[in-house]
């Protein structure tokens, strides 16, 4: 334990030989390095003299700036003695709290036996917390709620069971109101009995040939497309009463029934590919509307119609840089370039090879 002095020396060479020898307090160290930078000695010049290094210099300044906040604060005695002994490094993450943040942190610190690390984490959870106006109803701006928001944002679409355990084990070690515990034990309830949603049916639509007021709608191109062929599709505008369409700069059109699915896309745009290659864009597990032969399709999707729900897949931006389509079990943190609202898929015959012998079909 460092030899407590009295009082400080005022001269430079008697504060050298205090941080020399490693004499009184950490505080007092501090104290006294901001005293010798006051009078002209740099940080190089201090540890060659002291041995003590720039960027410890640095922690013990700030830390002894930290600690007279605390002492201003009317912080716990306990608190004060534990920290002028030790814990400079955990005072030093404090510095970007206010004084009365200080001292409930400090204070919180010392109950939970924190290390610097879990400090620094607690002090980023309070900032984050600061941010937010209203509080779920019950939470405090106490370290250990701020600590459970933390923890709850970081829950959200987590399906690593460990990691989950984790996340949950912190939040019930830090967690000050009750509210803010309940929400803790409300995930390990969830943990233990999940309840998985299942995935929504593919909007399979197959055509008829009977239908009436068909609509032209504009051909992105074929998977895979890029994310450029897709954005660059202009919108098209039809002109009622019969729908003469009115587009620039789409290379390809085709012609959907005028079922009433079509007629609501706002902004829609084609994409043509084979049911195969649709399986290498999406989860295949749930393509249950998949599973038989490969056979060409069209994919209708309204690029206006980029609000998230849970019944639906949505065009996405792939890692290579291509159009995907996906579905969410939860609210996605990726952007929704457009919902898929229909399928295409062409006329079905019994037999397509003996179709082609026409007495054979009429017969």
């Amino acid at each position: 334990m460092p030899t407590p002095v009295p009082t400080l020396p005022t001269d430079s060479e008697g504060l050298l030989k205090l941080l020399r020898h490693k004499e009184g307090t950490w505080v007092q160290w501090g104290i006294a390095c901001q005293m010798l930078q006051k009078m002209g000695e740099n940080s190089l010049a201090i540890f060659e003299n002291t041995g003590f290094e720039p960027i410890q210099q640095n922690q013990i300044v700030v830390a002894s700036q930290v600690y007279a906040s605390l002492q201003a604060g009317n912080a716990a005695d306990i608190v004060l003695a534990h920290f002028e002994q030790k814990g400079s490094d955990i005072l030093h993450e404090l510095r970007v709290l206010s004084q009365s943040e200080r001292v409930t942190m400090a204070t919180f610190a010392l109950e939970k036996n924190l290390d610097v690390l879990e400090a620094k984490d607690v002090v980023k959870a309070l900032k984050e917390a600061a941010s937010v106006a209203n509080l779920p109803e019950g939470f405090t701006r106490h370290p250990g709620d701020a600590v459970v928001l933390q923890v709850l944002k970081a829950a959200q679409g987590k399906i690593d069971p460990q990691e989950r355990t984790r996340l949950i084990a912190r939040g019930l070690r830090f967690a000050h109101s009750e509210k803010a515990r309940a929400a803790i034990e409300r995930l390990l309830m969830d943990m233990a009995n999940p309840s998985k949603k299942k995935a929504p049916n593919l909007p399979n639509f197959r055509y008829d040939g009977e239908d009436n007021i068909p609509r032209i709608l504009p051909v992105a191109g074929y998977l895979p497309l890029t994310l450029e062929k897709f954005r660059s599709v202009p919108q098209v505008s039809e002109v009622v009463p019969f729908g003469i369409v009115r587009g620039e700069g789409a290379e390809a059109w085709a012609t959907l029934p005028g079922w009433f699915v079509v007629h609501q896309a706002e902004d829609g745009v084609i994409v043509a590919c084979n049911t195969d290659t649709l399986k290498t864009s999406i989860n295949q597990e749930v393509l249950s509307a998949l599973r038989d032969r490969p056979e060409d399709i069209l994919v209708l999707v309204d690029r206006a119609q980029r609000e998230w729900d849970e019944n639906s897949y949505f065009a996405i931006a792939g890692e290579d840089g291509n159009l995907k389509f996906a579905w969410f079990e939860a609210q996605p943190e990726v952007e929704l370039l457009g919902k898929v609202t229909l399928t295409l898929r062409p006329k079905r015959f019994f037999d397509e090879e003996a179709s082609k012998d026409r007495w054979q079909f009429e017969e």
